[in-house]
């Protein structure tokens, strides 16, 4: 009876909505996040949880299409390597090149999606979840401690944080991963223009297909402000039910 009892208390604590957070909290956790990204050594850092995504995202696109997955690598200067067998060519490989620059704009998109519904601690366990799923197939030191770093950051914050901090920290990492996701596509194509990424997924992605690599990397930029203008609506939530509005 005990044991059904704090499943219960757990269930709630998982789904139940916490109340609206201040504008003002969602006004200054985006510029906090637009700070960091914006900004040389912050981003530098903080760039490690972009590219977790974004390996993450091949991953999971690669499993999806029935690739077989071998490993994840992530490395202290903020690169990343994932690899998977299976067909060179196909919608498959295309897909899974595809999901890298595109997943931290649709994660930070699923995250502020479950904020707009104020369900912050199922977001943070949801994070905590995935970060423990893509441990599994990490493969170098660097990328397991990166792994349990962030990890641990969540879970601590999940569950001995109060209601404002856990508000503040969830609010921040969304908006960093939809303004953080746009950031890297930006970089791709200036890293390209001067010839130092020729074995980019874009370039990847224009071998395999009749569209050059230009468009690709249109196409993750696309995607990634239109994720951004969807997420920041949902996030701006209780700034317009304030105001008298909704999304």
């Amino acid at each position: 009876m005990v044991a059904i009892d704090e499943l219960g208390t757990l269930w709630d604590k998982l789904f139940s909505a916490q109340p609206d957070p201040p504008p003002l909290l969602v006004v200054v956790t985006a510029a906090v996040a637009l700070a960091v990204v914006a900004t040389r050594l912050p981003w530098r850092i903080a760039r490690n949880a972009v590219t977790i995504a974004h390996e993450g995202g091949h991953a999971l696109a690669a499993l999806l299409t029935g690739r077989r997955l071998h490993g994840i690598r992530l490395h202290s200067d903020t690169s990343g390597l994932t690899l998977s067998a299976g067909r060179p060519t196909g919608p498959g490989m295309i897909l899974t090149l595809l999901a890298g620059y595109v997943a931290p704009s649709l994660v930070g998109l699923a995250g502020a999606w479950l904020l707009g519904g104020n369900r912050i601690t199922l977001l943070l366990w949801i994070a905590v979840a995935l970060l423990l799923a893509m441990l599994v197939m990490v493969r170098n030191a660097f990328g397991v401690v990166s792994l349990l770093a962030t990890g641990g950051v969540v879970l601590a914050v999940s569950w001995y944080a109060s209601p404002d901090v856990q508000a503040a920290f969830a609010w921040t990492s969304v908006w960093f991963l939809l303004l953080g996701g746009v950031r890297p596509v930006v970089e791709l194509q200036r890293l390209r223009s001067r010839g130092r990424m020729p074995e980019s997924d874009a370039d990847q992605l224009a071998r395999l297909t009749p569209f050059p690599p230009l468009f690709w990397v249109a196409l993750f930029a696309l995607v990634n402000l239109l994720a951004l203008a969807v997420g920041a609506a949902l996030l701006a939530g209780p700034i317009l039910t304030d105001a008298g509005l909704t999304v």
